[in-house]
């Protein structure tokens, strides 16, 4: 059973309450954040609780033994903290997340309700909300390697062992016209064959990174598409460096890379296909490798 101040309990049970949510935020950056949805300022230990009128508190969902405790918030960004910007940069991603409920005329009563990190964040124009996921989410997070026929590796790293850096993978372009949140048109790339960015990086000149679902040419034009819309660093004129994108399979890494040594998945893993077969009448039956 949680425990409740004997004030705030005494509170509670006079019938008349003035309670209000109160999210503290710490993100990865070491930048802290305090709001609630009451309307006006509270001081809330070392910080001050901004209001935010559009902000509102999902149902929260606590489970029994290792299961993942769940909530969510959701309001308008009207703060000058969360921006469309910062939230397409990824800044609050993972953000630890604790949430109290708290009796406005004295904050020093006050019920913790649940402790997580940010997750998924979905935003509109002027809306966002983001599912709250409680601490033990950690512990559902695979743990050493996977067997795949696909690679496990991020393309340049240790156990890729591939430099992705030269000129040969890494490209560097300008906008020229933006065709919607998240796609554009773009020079400085003419000399890469059409998808040779698909599932690779964008790195904006002036700060943030992108995933790059797709590299194409239309009417002669560099056309690229972004996973997720990039605010207000995508305008005509921003300059940006891309690197070649990499699907994972074994054929990618040996013909694109060259780095079939390197590879890190099991391509050769027979599937449910090879376990359910058996005999089949005129093949050969001496035991040797069904490959060959």
């Amino acid at each position: 059973m949680r425990p409740i101040p004997e004030g705030l309990a005494a509170k509670l049970a006079s019938g008349v309450t003035t309670l209000c949510h109160v999210w503290r935020i710490a993100r990865r950056d070491g930048a802290q954040f305090a709001f609630t949805d009451h309307d006006r300022s509270l001081a809330f230990d070392a910080l001050t609780c901004e209001p935010m009128a559009g902000l509102s508190a999902g149902a929260v969902e606590k489970a029994l033994g290792l299961g993942v405790d769940t909530a969510s918030v959701a309001g308008a960004l009207s703060s000058e903290a969360i921006t469309e910007e910062d939230l397409g940069r990824g800044l609050w991603d993972g953000a630890r997340v604790d949430l109290y409920r708290v009796d406005w005329t004295d904050p020093a009563l006050r019920v913790h309700m649940f402790a997580g990190r940010i997750g998924e964040v979905r935003r509109g124009v002027r809306a966002f909300e983001a599912e709250l996921r409680g601490l033990q989410a950690a512990l559902n997070k695979p743990v050493g390697r996977v067997f795949s026929r696909f690679c496990d590796a991020e393309l340049g790293d240790a156990r890729c062992g591939k430099d992705a850096s030269g000129a040969a993978y890494r490209g560097e372009g300008v906008v020229t016209d933006v065709l919607s949140s998240t796609a554009f048109r773009a020079e400085g790339l003419e000399s890469f064959s059409a998808g040779w960015f698909a599932r690779g990086r964008l790195s904006w000149n002036e700060g943030g990174e992108a995933e790059i679902v797709a590299h194409r040419r239309e009417d002669g034009a560099v056309v690229l598409e972004l996973l997720d819309a990039a605010g207000a660093a995508l305008a005509p004129g921003a300059a940006f460096a891309v690197t070649a994108g990499c699907d994972k399979r074994f054929e990618t890494c040996r013909a694109k890379f060259a780095n079939g040594a390197g590879f890190r998945g099991f391509p050769h893993m027979p599937g449910n296909d090879a376990v359910q077969s058996g005999p089949v009448s005129g093949e050969r039956l001496d035991g040797s490798s069904r490959r060959t």
